[in-house]
């Protein structure tokens, strides 16, 4: 089964960057979308930003749209998530995974795992 492991979390001033990895088993072009999620402490996980594998195209939800972007690296089968003007509410654990739908209602981007797998994320945390 494909698998992910994500890195490149720490500890960040708010208004600061950090680039997070997503390096994947194996080849990731057969799967919809390979996507960002996010989870904090008492709160459900949240669809972040989508790179959709057809044509490139990058999704996000709108409280990261203007500051996050999403890319990949398709020889070394790693997606990243260039994080910027980081906030104090972003702090979460971060996961990646593949994606087989999503959409964005109102903004929110929602999307639907592909496979039933998720690593061990990397922690963002963001000091004021």
């Amino acid at each position: 089964q494909l698998q992910f492991v994500e890195s490149g979390g720490g500890l960040v001033q708010a208004g600061g960057s950090l680039r997070l990895s997503c390096a994947a088993s194996g080849f990731t072009s057969n799967y919809y979308a390979i996507g960002w999620f996010r989870q904090a402490p008492g709160k459900e996980r949240e669809g972040v930003s989508a790179l959709r594998s057809s044509d490139g195209s990058a999704f996000y939800t709108n409280s990261v749209k203007g500051r996050f972007t999403i890319s990949r690296d398709n020889a070394k089968n790693t997606v990243y998530l260039q994080m910027n003007n980081l906030k104090p509410e972003d702090a979460a654990v971060y996961y990646c995974t593949a994606v087989r739908g999503f959409g964005i209602p109102s903004g929110k981007l929602m999307m639907t795992p592909a496979i039933d797998y998720w690593g061990q994320g990397t922690q963002v945390t963001v000091s004021l």
